[in-house]
């Protein structure tokens, strides 16, 4: 969007050749064929209680298509200037130099310098106060020069004397339309409008820097191309605003005739490769990857191409902004159907796109009326580009946002089902108790920290009686069993350090760690020993089971985690064939299992 209405701005006189030349030749031969009484408008009269005028009261118009016509011939010819058709400030494109005439007069002594300005940065301009035939005062801005004022826009103090009328001629010619809002102001007047526009031009333009200086950061740190992709979106938007505006040529590159001719275009075939990458990159997915994407990838490569051979003096500035003007809608175009059906998918990201496009097409429908004469030129007509493309910056960076908290969803769910994965991995489906696995995990890492001071306690048990409630009551009521045992040995170990864990079958085993004494495992071993002494309540059974435990210590028993295991499970076999309901040590004295 960016680069069509650079086109429409820069190159509207290449759609309208036809429409130039005739008026043209309406402005040379209309004021041949009338009378010789006809008279130029009133005077433009200045007086303190108007401190500032719009100058279009009093215009009028004669076109140079010769481009050599001197202030001295237009000063010879004043009679022959005609009424503008549209006094709004914009007079459309026109394939000549267009010369103005505006007389005025100031009845009395003027507090203060008035000032005459042209609120339009993007033409040649050249100023002329002249009384009785004689040019009194000239100010020329042309190709970023200026004699007088050193302003954003064209414009000239005027030395006026009191009840005598002057002659205001001026000069304009553009590659574009020709938009000149004209007023003649109080100087304070003129000062404060200025700074005002500076002021605003500075915000926007700030808002653009700050928001490409944060996609560039971004692009660097997360190694994300959607930050520079959208980084070369602000950057030609901004780099067209501030040439459209007159700040470039006032602030960053005065007197610089290559900026002044290439830096539009070349913005605008930036901002053109930048919305075929980032919306190609931010509206591609797996279905579209083929075609769509590989199409916005082609767009950015011809746009570059063109861009590259501008700036190399291969290619001149009309056809550039000719295929600008062609090529500009392309990434909305194509895009929509991709955005449709993201909006379609209740996807806000599409969504959002089409208000940016819906924003930036009013702005530029404004800016098309403007150039045409349709509307007035104005505060809010003359910066309806700036707005709109600030909002579509704006709303472009709310997309950035939106698939940045897309992506962290995605990974937050990734994260989600790897660890249910690694939890269903390390977890007994049955009781919900970690399994043989979770053990091994978890008693790897407590080892690496044991001391004689910080023991670690591995008990290995196994149900007594639970055959015979499996086998009288049925699988179901023995599960149930099973889940009842194991709640039962987790509440009654530590939370923070211990860890229960279901082998299979009717086989549980305990890790406790961070123990001082040999007795406190004892201590540890009987109390779970007394907690499933207790009858288990599963609807209207009351089932009695008990435990055989058998543990080892770490370091002082063995400090290999096998090791452990199998000198628990030792001292567990020793204590079933003890008589059961018994808790047994295994220091390294019981026979292991062959």
């Amino acid at each position: 969007m960016y680069p069509l209405l650079c086109a429409l701005l820069m190159l509207a006189r290449h759609w309208h050749a036809r429409r130039g030349v005739a008026a043209t030749l309406l402005w040379v031969i209309v004021p041949m064929v009338l009378p010789l009484g006809v008279q130029a408008a009133s005077p433009l009269v200045l007086t303190p209680d108007r401190p500032q005028v719009d100058a279009w009261e009093a215009v009028t118009l004669k076109a140079d298509p010769t481009y050599q016509l001197s202030v001295q011939d237009m000063l010879g010819q004043l009679r022959a200037f005609d009424t503008p058709a549209q006094r709004g400030g914009s007079i459309g494109v026109h394939k000549a130099a267009m010369w103005l005439h505006i007389p005025i007069i100031a009845p009395e002594a003027p507090r203060t310098p008035w000032v005459v300005n042209i609120g339009y940065s993007s033409l040649q301009a050249e100023l002329y106060l002249a009384r009785d035939g004689k040019v009194l005062q000239q100010a020329r801005k042309k190709e970023g020069n200026q004699t007088q004022l050193s302003s954003r826009t064209p414009a000239m103090v005027l030395d006026l004397q009191p009840g005598q009328p002057y002659d205001l001629l001026i000069r304009v010619q553009a590659t574009g339309p020709l938009i000149l809002p004209i007023t003649v102001s109080e100087m304070p007047v003129y000062l404060h409008q200025s700074l005002s526009e500076q002021l605003l031009q500075g915000l926007l333009n700030g808002l653009a820097l700050c928001l490409l200086a944060y996609s560039l950061i971004q692009w660097v740190t997360q190694r994300d191309r959607m930050f520079a992709f959208y980084a070369l979106v602000v950057l030609g938007s901004m780099g067209f605003s501030m040439q459209f505006f007159g700040i470039g040529p006032q602030y960053l590159w005065p007197d610089n005739p290559w900026m002044n001719r290439y830096s539009g275009p070349a913005a605008g075939l930036m901002a053109l490769v930048g919305s075929f990458l980032f919306l190609g990159h931010m509206l591609a997915d797996s279905t579209q990857k083929s075609r769509y994407a590989r199409t916005m990838r082609a767009g950015a490569a011809i746009t570059s191409a063109v861009c590259g051979a501008l700036l190399l003096g291969w290619l001149s500035v009309p056809i550039a902004i000719a295929f600008m003007s062609l090529a500009g809608p392309l990434p909305s175009i194509i895009s929509l159907p991709a955005a449709i059906a993201r909006v379609r998918q209740k996807d806000p990201i599409g969504m959002t796109l089409l208000l940016a496009w819906i924003a930036f097409g009013v702005a530029a429908g404004v800016m098309v009326c403007l150039v045409q004469g349709w509307v007035p030129a104005n505060f809010w007509t003359l910066h309806s580009f700036q707005f709109g493309a600030t909002l579509d910056m704006l709303l472009f960076f709310r997309v950035l946002g939106l698939r940045a908290q897309a992506a962290k969803a995605q990974a937050q769910e990734a994260m989600r089902e790897r660890d249910l994965m690694q939890s269903l991995a390390n977890t007994d489906p049955l009781t919900g108790l970690s399994n043989r696995r979770g053990l091994q995990h978890a008693l790897h890492t407590a080892l690496a920290h044991c001391s004689p001071q910080r023991l670690v306690a591995l008990y290995l048990m196994d149900l007594d009686g639970f055959k015979p409630v499996n086998d009288s009551h049925g699988h179901d009521v023995g599960d149930e069993l099973l889940v009842a045992v194991g709640q039962r040995l987790q509440a009654s170990v530590r939370q923070q350090t211990d860890l229960v864990a279901r082998l299979g079958g009717d086989e549980f085993i305990i890790m406790a760690c961070h123990l001082e004494t040999p007795q406190q495992a004892e201590d540890l071993g009987r109390a779970l020993l007394q907690a499933v002494d207790q009858p288990f309540c599963l609807g209207n059974l009351r089932l009695k089971v008990g435990l055989t435990i058998g543990y080892a210590l770490a370091p002082l028993d063995s400090n290999d985690p096998q090791g452990l295991i199998r000198l628990a499970d030792a001292a567990m076999y020793a204590g079933k064939q003890g008589g059961k309901r018994s808790i047994r040590r295994n220091t390294g004295t019981l026979a292991l299992a062959p």
